[in-house]
């Protein structure tokens, strides 16, 4: 089959609202034939065909780590080079495939997830600092994004790299869906230092896009916020009653 005739068939698949169908398609083909189809397709006009790329991502790379590991990484190291400014991109859609990629493959998680966090980060003085903050709010929404997807699945590791901190500066931005997302992200760490500022925001009318479960929605700031509350309350009383469990042992 013509690497045309795939890279049309994908694109059909992928404007697909089931993404079943297009998990069918990935099966059905090898890894090398898709990935530049996908590559193409992070940056398609239509916002499902690019979340279903992110996905299919997340679906074949992983798949190629107990082949060809080094192939995988040489997916990963397309999208870092693709958000360097020397690459002459945008890298749109990089974060998010990547994220995606991590979720399901504990390999590339362990090797590349500095990286991902490294992109809110600012670059330091001291020279053990290699922070590569993404400045264009259309790339941070997309980051952001990709660190609530590991949140979700992968939550321990996310609090380790200590990324509160980055998450409630995000707060300050102008773009009220930076805002959103960050809110989401500090919802699910629950990160209780962030509640006085994510309170804030309980009456902000502002929208955002948000896919969760292979589906698109549309949900307002103020609603995040609701929520990331609900989160960071939870994990609070979490800790409490893990904290009181360990003292009635010690009694």
């Amino acid at each position: 089959m013509s690497r045309r005739v795939v890279k049309q068939g994908l694109l059909a698949t992928l404007e697909q609202a089931d993404f079943r169908g297009v998990a069918r398609f990935l099966d059905s083909h090898p890894p090398h034939q898709l990935l530049n189809p996908l590559f193409s397709a992070l940056c398609n006009p239509l916002e499902q065909v690019r979340w279903h790329a992110v996905c299919g991502f997340g679906r074949i790379v992983p798949s190629m780590v107990d082949k060809d590991p080094e192939s995988a990484r040489i997916v990963m190291r397309r999208f870092l080079w693709s958000l360097n400014d020397e690459s002459g991109g945008i890298g749109w859609g990089a974060p998010e495939a990547m994220a995606e990629i991590m979720f399901h493959c504990t390999l590339l998680r362990r090797e590349y997830l500095h990286m991902l966090v490294s992109y809110m980060r600012e670059d330091g003085e001291e020279s053990f600092q290699e922070g590569n903050y993404l400045e264009l709010p259309l790339l941070q929404r997309g980051l952001l994004w990709g660190i609530g997807r590991l949140c979700q699945g992968h939550r321990s590791e996310m609090v380790a790299r200590q990324i509160a901190g980055d998450l409630i500066a995000y707060l300050s931005s102008p773009d009220h869906q930076v805002i959103g997302l960050a809110i989401w992200c500090l919802g699910i760490l629950g990160e209780n230092p962030a509640a006085p500022k994510i309170s804030t925001f309980l009456c902000h009318p502002g929208e955002v896009r948000l896919f969760l479960g292979n589906t698109l929605k549309t949900v307002t700031v103020a609603k995040l916020a609701e929520d990331g509350l609900i989160g960071i309350n939870a994990a609070r009383n979490g800790a409490h009653i893990t904290e009181q469990r360990r003292n009635d042992k010690k009694s």
